[in-house]
């Protein structure tokens, strides 16, 4: 058991972009075409993440000519270059799958405004960086074992 965690937490992504479900996003994307390499980006409401460690992936929605387009994307993809959280959401879902229905204006998810969004990414960069501490100091107490 906790050699599969030790070989996923080597899989990890290190530095990866904290969003949740409800922001909406760019990833960059890197794009392998024959020979040459280009980075797209892909701009939608991110509506669901699934799994834990190595194996997550969050859903991208967006909607193209009319259509809507959903791509998952692995979380600890090498292939992304970056997320940039474009708006952050106010959702009280973790789950927003009930998107699909929706239409036009019917189908926007209420952003943060104002202080609260600031208060919002600081709590999510604090948190994040809580937890970074937190595995760096396990991982210094399974070394001196």
């Amino acid at each position: 058991m906790d050699l599969i965690k030790t070989i996923e937490e080597t899989q990890k992504r290190p530095g990866a972009q904290d969003f949740n479900v409800g922001d909406t996003v760019k990833v960059y994307f890197k794009i392998i075409e024959g020979k040459t390499e280009r980075v797209q980006v892909y701009e939608g409401l991110v509506i669901c993440k699934k799994n834990e460690g190595a194996r997550q992936t969050f859903t991208v929605r967006k909607i193209s000519y009319g259509v809507g387009v959903e791509r998952v994307f692995p979380y600890n993809s090498p292939r992304i270059v970056k997320v940039d959280i474009v708006r952050p959401g106010k959702v009280r879902r973790a789950k927003l799958y009930y998107i699909r229905d929706k239409v036009g204006k019917a189908a926007k998810v209420k952003t943060l405004v104002g202080a609260k969004v600031n208060a919002a990414l600081e709590a999510r960069n604090a948190a994040a960086q809580a937890a970074a501490e937190a595995k760096a100091a396990a991982a210094a107490a399974e070394e001196n074992k």
